[in-house]
């Protein structure tokens, strides 16, 4: 899952400019759902964490339960990276799996709409020194982050607990770009679009923090297939390249919804020891690597609604065909 960006003004965003007004074409009919969701996340952020967590739990298990077409999905992610559970056990885990991803409707009610204090008051930060310390020394970060149900949610914590420029992926709708100037950019260092990579190259020369997500299937210039659960995927190796012009260090960023209504658990790692090597796709391999891990400790909690394995060119099979 990826979240809205700032579309083809990422440079300026990039530079922490204040919220935009709407865009008068906003308010055309063809834009009246996207205000009608928006009015729905204005007011689920009213809502108790708990009240929230049952309502998105809910709402995702009565969807597991509807002949969608991204539960094949979600089935062959799972038959293609956990090959050793049997069937019924990769059936309970898609279950589960439309459950948490329910959850993160709520969650992106409070990114949006939540003050910084009712948000850090959810989350418990490991490995914050760290970042601190890259900080003060005055060299650039990346927050290497991945595509779990908690994306929305991990990425405010992140620029409510420090000065940080989140990173995302740009939106068609006019009006999901205006609601990010006038909700996001206010309460963080800067957003900056996924494809402005000159944007966060000055902000990681100029010694600030990055979030970036770019685990998803990337077919853009400079793409590479890259095995994922030991399946080659189209991936963007842009970490390494940033790392190699900026001097930043790379540091693992992964939140982990804890049980019942504890909240969550933001654990940030050391920095990547011999990052970037003189090879991006072993870079890629390596941030893969760690998702791994991760994904295989919660299984439930990444995203496998998305469609990773598509190929770069018609000579890698589609998995998701019919």
């Amino acid at each position: 899952m990826s979240a809205p960006g700032t579309g083809g003004e990422g440079g300026a965003q990039g530079a922490g400019a204040g919220p935009g007004a709407w865009p008068w074409r906003s308010f055309l009919p063809w834009y009246w759902p996207s205000w009608a969701a928006l009015g729905l996340l204005r007011l689920l952020a009213r809502f108790s964490y708990p009240s929230l967590l049952r309502l998105g739990g809910a709402l995702g298990g009565a969807l597991s339960h509807l002949p969608l077409p991204q539960k094949k999905v979600v089935r062959r992610n799972l038959a293609l990276c956990l090959p050793e559970l049997d069937a019924a056990a990769r059936e309970a885990l898609a279950r589960q799996h439309f459950r948490e991803a329910g959850i993160t409707l709520g969650e992106t009610a409070l990114a949006w709409f939540a003050p910084p204090g009712r948000l850090l008051a959810l989350v418990r930060f490991e490995g914050l020194e760290e970042l601190d310390r890259q900080a003060a020394s005055g060299r650039g970060t990346i927050l290497l982050a991945a595509h779990f149900t908690t994306l929305e949610l991990g990425a405010r914590f992140a620029t409510a607990a420090r000065r940080v420029h989140a990173v995302y992926k740009p939106s068609n709708n006019l009006l999901v770009d205006a609601a990010f100037r006038r909700y996001r950019v206010a309460v963080s260092a800067g957003m900056v679009a996924s494809d402005d990579i000159r944007s966060m190259v000055r902000v990681l020369k100029a010694g600030g923090t990055v979030w970036y997500a770019p685990d998803q299937a990337f077919r853009a210039k400079g793409a590479l297939m890259v095995p994922f659960f030991g399946v080659p995927a189209a991936s963007n190796p842009a970490t390494s390249r940033l790392a190699r012009m900026t001097g930043a260090a790379v540091l693992p960023y992964f939140v982990e919804r804890l049980p019942g209504t504890a909240g969550y658990l933001v654990r940030i790692g050391a920095p990547l020891e011999g990052f970037p090597s003189d090879d991006a796709a072993a870079d890629t391999l390596r941030h893969h690597r760690l998702i791994e891990a991760e994904a295989r400790r919660i299984p439930a909690q990444y995203l496998w609604l998305h469609k990773r394995f598509k190929g770069l060119t018609p000579d890698y099979p589609d998995p998701y065909a019919r």
